[in-house]
C-alpha cells in the first residue's frame, strides 16, 4: 500500500472543491438565463488600474512563467456592484487563451510563431476572501495579488498557462447556497 502525502489530499481536496465551484457556475449560468435573478440583474465588474492595463495591452506585455510560479503584474484588481448584499458568493479567477497561436519575439515585435499548444487543464484560483456575502465583495476593490501563474502543474494557488501565449484574466462570481449545494 502506498500511502498519501498531506500535499496529495490538500491537492484532491481543492480539486473536488474546483469541480463543485465550477459545476455551481454552470448550474448558476443556466438558471441565470433561463429566469434571470433579479437581485442581481445590475451585476457590474470594473477592472481596477484601467489605463495601465490598457499601456500593457498596447505593448504586448510578457510576463515570464516559472516552474515555481510568479505573482501577476499588474495586480488584477477589479471593483463589483449589483451582487444581493445578503446572498452568500465565491469569487473564480482564470484564464482564457485568446488566439491560437505561439508567439516569439522577431526583431523588437511579437509575430506568430507556429500553431497553439493545447491549452492547459482548467485552472481555477479561488479567491482567499471566499466565501463571502456581496456585501463584502462590494464594500472595496478586490485584489488578486496572491495568484501565482506557472508553467507546470503545481496547483496550491497556482494557474498553469502554457508559455509564449496571450491569455486574459477572467473572474466567475458564483452565488453560494441551496439552489448549487
Amino acid at each position: 500500500r502506498g500511502a498519501t502525502s498531506p500535499e496529495l489530499t490538500d491537492m484532491k481536496s481543492n480539486q473536488v472543491d474546483i469541480n463543485h465551484l465550477l459545476s455551481a457556475v454552470d448550474t448558476e449560468m443556466t438558471m441565470g438565463s433561463e429566469k434571470g435573478d433579479p437581485t442581481e440583474r445590475q451585476l457590474t465588474v470594473k477592472l481596477e488600474d484601467r489605463p495601465l492595463w490598457e499601456k500593457f495591452k498596447e505593448y504586448t506585455n510578457e510576463m515570464i512563467v516559472t516552474k515555481n510560479g510568479r505573482r501577476m503584474f499588474p495586480v488584477f484588481r477589479v471593483s463589483v456592484s449589483g451582487v444581493d448584499p445578503n446572498a452568500m458568493y465565491t469569487l473564480l479567477l482564470d484564464f482564457v487563451q485568446v488566439d491560437n497561436h505561439r508567439w516569439k519575439y522577431v526583431n523588437g515585435d511579437w509575430v506568430p510563431g507556429g500553431k497553439a499548444e493545447p491549452a492547459a487543464p482548467n485552472c481555477v484560483y479561488i479567491h482567499p476572501d471566499s466565501p463571502n456575502f456581496g456585501a463584502h465583495w462590494m464594500k472595496e476593490p478586490l485584489s488578486f495579488s496572491k495568484v501565482k501563474l506557472t508553467n507546470k502543474l503545481n496547483g496550491g494557488g497556482q494557474i498553469m498557462l502554457n508559455s509564449l501565449h496571450k491569455y486574459e484574466p477572467r473572474i466567475h462570481i458564483v452565488r453560494v447556497n441551496s439552489r448549487t449545494q
